[in-house]
C-alpha cells in the first residue's frame, strides 16, 4: 500500500485516523510534520471541527512521545547511546544532535520538553532522552501536551483556512515554522540576558536599605544637601 494510499484510509476513519496519523509521525517521519499537519487542517470543513481535530492530533502525538519515553526508559543510556550511534543516521538522530539535546536536557528539562516540541527533529526524540534521564512522568506529560498544542495549533488551523485558496501549504507551513522557531529563540535569548544581568547586579548594602528593607533613593543632584559644603558660612 502507498503511503498516500495509507494516508487516505486513516482520514477516511475520521478523528481516530488523525489520532493514527499524528501517532506514526512521531516514529516515521516520512514528511514534515507542519506539512502533514497543514493537510490534516485542510481536511476539517466545518470549523467547529478544528477543536477535535486538534485535541486527536495533540493526543496521538502526546501517547507516541510516551511511547518514546518508555523506549528510553526500558534500554537505559548505555543502549540507547550505541543504538543512536548504530541506527541515528537512518532516522534523522546523529550522534552529535543526540548529545546537544542532552546536554540542553539537563539544564532544564521542563522548559527544553516544552519548546523541544516545537523544535523540528528535536520534537520526535527529546521524549527518548526524557526517559533515559528517567524524567518523572508527573513533570514530562504537562510539558509535551502544552508543547505539542502550541506546535499543532497554528498549522492546523492554517490549514483549514488555506483550502480553498490559491496559496501552497507546503510554503505557508514552512515559512511559520521559520517564524515559530526564531520566536522561541529569541524569548530564550531574552530570558537567559535577563537573568545574567540580574546576576552582574550588586548586592545591595544593608547600610543601603530604610524602613522595609527598601533601598533608599540616592540624594539628588544639585541638592542643598550636596551644595552645603559650598555655600556661605558652611
Amino acid at each position: 500500500m502507498a503511503s498516500s494510499d495509507l494516508i487516505a484510509f486513516f482520514l477516511g476513519l475520521g478523528l481516530p485516523g488523525m489520532f493514527g496519523i499524528a501517532f506514526a509521525e512521531k516514529f516515521v517521519p516520512i514528511i514534515p510534520s507542519y506539512v502533514m499537519l497543514m493537510l490534516l487542517g485542510m481536511t476539517v470543513t466545518d470549523a467547529a471541527m478544528l477543536l477535535p481535530a486538534l485535541l486527536a492530533t495533540a493526543t496521538g502525538s502526546l501517547a507516541a512521545s510516551l511511547g518514546w519515553y518508555g523506549v528510553g526508559r526500558w534500554l537505559g543510556e548505555r543502549r540507547v547511546r550505541a543504538a543512536v550511534a548504530r541506527f541515528g543516521k537512518y532516522v534523522f538522530l546523529r550522534p552529535r544532535t543526540y548529545e546537544r539535546l542532552a546536554a540542553a536536557y539537563r539544564e532544564n528539562r521542563f522548559r527544553v520538553t516544552l519548546i523541544g516540541q516545537t523544535v523540528p527533529v528535536a520534537r520526535i526524540y527529546l521524549a527518548l532522552l526524557a526517559g533515559v534521564l528517567k524524567l518523572r512522568p508527573a513533570a514530562f506529560v504537562p510539558a509535551a501536551a502544552i508543547g505539542i498544542l502550541l506546535w499543532n495549533t497554528p498549522f492546523l488551523t492554517l490549514g483549514h483556512l488555506l483550502r480553498e485558496s490559491a496559496y501552497d501549504p507546503v510554503e505557508v507551513g514552512f515559512w511559520v515554522s521559520v517564524a515559530l522557531v526564531a520566536t522561541e529563540l529569541g524569548v530564550v535569548a531574552g530570558i537567559r540576558l535577563l537573568f545574567r544581568i540580574r546576576k552582574r547586579r550588586p548586592p545591595v548594602a544593608a547600610a543601603d536599605l530604610g524602613p522595609g528593607n527598601v533601598p533608599r533613593m540616592p540624594a539628588a543632584i544639585g541638592s542643598r544637601r550636596d551644595l552645603a559644603p559650598c555655600l556661605p558660612g558652611s
